[in-house]
């Protein structure tokens, strides 16, 4: 579920998915598109076929949020690849994997607002068994956000066909990864560590991490086509979409994530840009505030910079600039879905991407890079050249 697109995959898939379409990406300029629903659904009508066929990937879903609107939501291709079932952006579900964890960070911020997290407590305060210390430093959920806990990351059984989620508490306490770090002094991405905070919040509101996500997040978002519960319910089963590896190779089955808040919600890309939405504006959706805007604020700029002039992170969401624009977001990546949301915070625009196929030679997996990069050139450019920060020798101490 770890973000692992390379750059040079990115170049690649860019390059042939305009070769295919006979289209060149739009290039940077001073002025840009207009960001219209005309003009996304002509850009994309470029793009995303020619790059699901090239690629061996069944489908794909685009949405596109503005000014506290959808702007733009569409599915592609397949959602069943061998029944032919389109993609429905209102009504196929895709997996978004660890943008999941958006939601377990707002259910989190919550219960902070509520009073009953501290982020800066020692995390066993609030659970019934014990995370061990580090050089006699303890876990906070501030760490845990910012993914400076120290936490080993483990993959085992992380992602099964089983026909039912484990308990959540049981799979934390059946294995606790060493701590690799002392909390806060180095980044390192865990599973484990936000399925704790998921937990946490079990425990504070006094409900299952599924029953107080619906009632705290989904309802007043009015995401009716979501869910954290694995299996999916009946209800919602009918409408997910089949994962796959390439268009001839479906997965096994559906997708257990062993950890569930770290991710394993389905959604609609309709429903993801209600979420999109609700940050955008801090917190609100139409007459309904999941969070307050000062909460909200918090966890979009309290940014934490592990190296010097390198993106960082906040609380949950990690910085991803591009073109002189303020941009948070998360990836997600099941075994078979592949899936970013991107929210240009100055602009009051959102954007998410998600398909469900990695695709030949992971082309399904870096076509969200390669959207990402084409709808900042063509829709906001940059103001200017924008000029290396480092010198060369910098850049590679940095990088030793």
């Amino acid at each position: 579920m770890n973000r692992t697109i390379l750059k040079s995959m990115a170049a690649f898939a860019s390059a042939l998915c305009a070769l295919v379409a006979g289209v060149a990406l739009a290039a940077p300029s001073d002025a840009g598109h207009a960001l219209t629903a005309a003009d996304v659904e002509a850009y994309l009508a470029g793009l995303i076929p020619a790059a699901l066929k090239t690629g061996q990937v069944p489908g794909a879903v685009v949405v596109v949020v503005k000014d506290g609107q959808i702007l733009f939501e569409k599915g592609y291709g397949f959602a069943d690849f061998e029944k032919r079932i389109p993609v429905d952006a209102a009504k196929t579900l895709f997996r978004p994997g660890s943008i999941s964890k958006l939601f377990t960070w707002t259910a989190v911020m919550q219960q902070v607002e509520a009073g009953k997290i501290d982020l800066d407590a020692d995390v066993n305060t609030y659970l019934d068994f014990k995370v061990p210390p580090r050089n006699g430093q303890p876990v906070t959920m501030r760490q845990i956000m910012k993914h400076l806990a120290g936490f080993e990351e483990t993959a085992k059984d992380l992602i099964t066909y089983t026909d039912a989620t484990p308990s959540l508490g049981g799979v934390l306490k059946d294995y606790i990864p060493p701590r690799m770090f002392d909390p806060g002094t180095t980044p390192a991405y865990s599973n484990y560590a936000t399925a704790i905070a998921g937990y946490v919040v079990e425990r504070t509101s006094g409900q299952s991490f599924d029953d107080y996500v619906e009632k705290n997040i989904f309802a007043p978002l009015e995401m009716r086509s979501s869910s954290f519960r694995q299996p999916l319910p009946k209800s919602l089963a009918a409408n997910m979409s089949l994962g796959y590896m390439t268009a001839e190779e479906p997965l096994k089955g559906y997708e257990i994530v062993s950890v569930a808040p770290a991710g394993s919600l389905a959604s609609t890309g309709e429903d993801m840009g209600k979420f999109m939405i609700a940050h955008l504006q801090n917190g609100r959706y139409g007459d309904k505030q999941i969070l307050k805007p000062e909460t909200a604020l918090r966890m979009h700029t309290e940014i934490t910079h592990s190296y010097p002039y390198l993106n960082g992170i906040a609380l949950g969401f990690y910085e991803q600039n591009i073109n002189g624009h303020r941009v948070i977001a998360h990836g997600g990546d099941t075994v078979a879905f592949h899936s970013d949301l991107l929210l240009f915070m100055d602009d009051n625009i959102g954007l998410y991407v998600s398909t469900n196929a990695r695709g030949k030679d992971g082309l399904g997996q870096s076509l969200r890079q390669t959207l990402f990069e084409g709808f900042a050139d063509r829709y906001l450019p940059a103001a200017q050249a924008q000029e290396a920060k480092v010198d060369a020798a910098t850049a590679k101490a940095h990088a030793a």
